[in-house]
């Protein structure tokens, strides 16, 4: 009897040992991820690898990236996919859609689970200047990632054409206009075969209008985003200023200039300057066939730029689980080596000033010091247009911008028309 209970405990012990042995592992964590891609470049390629390098390192989660469109698709197509119930854990969404999030109870701050000493250092560990579209309420909402300033690029062949300096870019708005003068190329007929300036007006006018707001000493809305000042005295003098680059001095064309097709026209020598987003910087580099400068944008009472750019957010219906995956993602995509990295492949600035430590970019700054620029920028920025119902207001702003550059409106009639609305919208949320 003793022999065969000792048999049939041998036996239980043996089927049990096989059973773990054939056990199912863990289930995977599975991301999806809706990303923007707002400029040109191997932007998808190099998000892609990314995943795939943290997949390998991490084996227990699954990232997808779902590729949206512009930074406006994406924020639509996301909200979509969570009205329909869809599972969408994280995003990279316009860092200005802060406000909207929070006020739709979609996102959670990520105070509310990055908690340890090593969080809370990572959290401080992003420049000031794009922490400023980060946070909201004392609580930071999301991470900065794809993020930018406007600089201006220009043609250094063309400078020296023209006897210009090609290493002395225009620091003020008279020398910018004064410079683009002398650009501008016409034939015997009077017709533009280069233009001496380029400021981009569709898709992102308002990022635009707002540099040059900052630059002639006016913010466009205050902290709490609950507040516009489309009809302070400065804006509408920089929107005037706008309007006469092209009508008054001539140095630009009429009407208005599409952000899709500007980089391609600044390559084929369509226009001797151009402002744009840093993000195309990687491209224009890969793409130019003559010598080009990048510099910061020119002041009118002072230098200025607006950040720009996505973040990460994580939304409020991913569970537990999902949340301790997506911090994990999202901190290993901000570490030092990797934004380096990415900073190089894509144009967009580093997020964190130890990424400009490691000896990759810090090599790749020294070899090109134009990757420079837009974080030399941040000590001059400030935080780009976000309000409560942001897009609504971004639309009163953008249709006023488009009504003057296209002559249908005055500055003032425009700018104090765009103000009533936004005040209409805004004045609840006070």
């Amino acid at each position: 009897m003793k022999r065969f209970f000792s048999g049939r405990v041998l036996m239980l012990c043996s089927l049990a040992i096989l059973l773990l042995g054939v056990a199912p592992a863990q289930a995977a964590v599975n991301l999806n991820m809706y990303y923007p891609v707002a400029v040109g470049g191997p932007i998808t390629k190099v998000i892609d690898d990314m995943i795939a390098d943290f997949e390998k390192a991490n084996p227990d989660i699954k990232v997808k990236a779902v590729y949206a469109g512009n930074y406006d698709d994406t924020r639509v197509k996301a909200l979509a996919a969570l009205k329909a119930n869809q599972p969408v854990q994280l995003s990279v969404l316009f860092s200005i859609d802060v406000f909207e999030l929070i006020d739709q109870g979609v996102i959670v701050p990520f105070d509310d689970f990055a908690t340890t000493v090593e969080d809370k250092k990572w959290l401080a560990s992003f420049y000031p200047a794009l922490m400023a579209n980060s946070k909201a309420k004392g609580k930071t909402w999301g991470i900065p990632f794809q993020r930018s300033t406007i600089v201006m690029y220009h043609n250094k062949d063309a400078f020296k054409e023209v006897g210009l300096d090609p290493n002395k870019p225009p620091t003020t708005w008279n020398e910018m206009v004064a410079m683009a003068q002398k650009l501008t190329k016409k034939d015997a007929a009077g017709n533009v075969s280069r233009w001496g300036l380029h400021i981009p007006s569709t898709g992102y006018a308002y990022w635009m209008f707002q540099a040059l707001c900052i630059q002639n000493g006016e913010e466009l809305m205050n902290q709490d985003g609950n507040r516009t000042y489309f009809d302070k005295p400065a804006v509408i003098e920089a929107m005037q200023f706008w309007r006469d680059l092209a009508v008054k001095h001539k140095v630009m064309p009429e009407g208005t200039i599409d952000w899709g097709t500007l980089r391609q026209k600044f390559l084929e020598g369509a226009t001797a300057m151009m402002w744009h987003t840093t993000g195309n910087l990687t491209a224009v580099r890969d793409g130019a066939k003559f010598n080009f400068g990048v510099s910061m944008l020119p002041a009118s009472k002072r230098l200025g730029s607006p950040t720009g750019g996505g973040n990460f957010y994580i939304f409020k219906s991913a569970n537990a689980e999902e949340r301790k995956a997506a911090l994990k993602f999202i901190k290993f995509m901000t570490e030092p080596e990797l934004t380096a990295k990415w900073s190089i492949a894509t144009g967009y600035t580093a997020t964190r000033a130890d990424a400009y430590e490691t000896n990759v970019l810090k090599k790749y700054v020294a070899e090109f010091p134009a990757a420079a620029v837009a974080r030399d920028q941040f000590k001059y920025a400030v935080a780009e247009f976000a309000t409560h119902e942001n897009a609504r207001n971004k639309k009163f702003l953008d249709d006023a911008i488009q009504s003057v550059l296209t002559g249908n409106k005055g500055a003032k009639e425009a700018m104090t028309g765009a103000q009533a609305q936004a005040e209409r919208v805004l004045k609840v949320y006070r």
